[in-house]
């Protein structure tokens, strides 16, 4: 409970943060550019947007891939993961960086699309097993495939970009995080 909280409290702050950035531009764009980056969109993107982050997702991924291992002996517990020889500090590391990498670099080029890192793992899990190594690639293709379906979705139903691509993704996200925490609640 206290860590939900303290998302809530934080994510009121940086929205708080943002608010107070817009209020003070004096550039009268920036506050679209503002909201086109904070809400993701795929508009006005070019094969150049792909050149400059594929490098970075690329290296996220294969620091995540380097990982592997531990991540499943992870998920046994961190005494269990350190029993088997595996170095914790380590993996959450590369872990770390891996994520900062990838999901840095596919911010910075399409903003910030909501709930892809949460929806896509689920819904992969039971196709791929429930180890994480298991799940890095077809996460990082399933992403990118519910992110190019949701501008598809952006475009055939707002053809003069007034909808944004988070917020389709967050439609649909936000409910399935519900359905996901009440099932979860609903188990033993």
């Amino acid at each position: 409970m206290a860590l939900i909280l303290a998302g809530v409290a934080i994510a009121s702050f940086a929205t708080a943060l943002t608010a107070l950035a817009l209020s003070f531009s004096a550039n009268p764009y920036a506050m679209s550019e503002m909201v086109l980056w904070m809400m993701g969109s795929l508009k006005d993107r070019t094969l150049d947007d792909l050149v400059y982050t594929l490098p970075m997702v690329a290296a996220g991924i294969a620091l995540l891939l380097t990982a592997a291992r531990g991540l499943d002996g992870l998920t046994l517990g961190e005494d269990a993961a350190k029993s088997l020889g595996i170095d914790v500090a380590g993996v959450r590391g590369r872990v770390v960086l891996g994520v900062a990498l990838a999901v840095g670099a596919a911010t910075a080029a399409a903003g910030a699309v909501s709930f892809v890192g949460l929806v896509v793992p689920h819904l992969l899990r039971p196709f791929c097993g429930y180890r994480p190594a298991r799940l890095i690639l077809p996460s990082a293709v399933g992403g990118a495939a519910l992110v190019a379906a949701a501008d598809v979705a952006v475009r055939l139903i707002a053809p003069d970009g007034q909808l944004l691509l988070g917020v389709v993704t967050a439609m649909l996200g936000a409910p399935f995080f519900l359905w996901l925490i009440f099932r979860l609640r609903r188990e033993p």
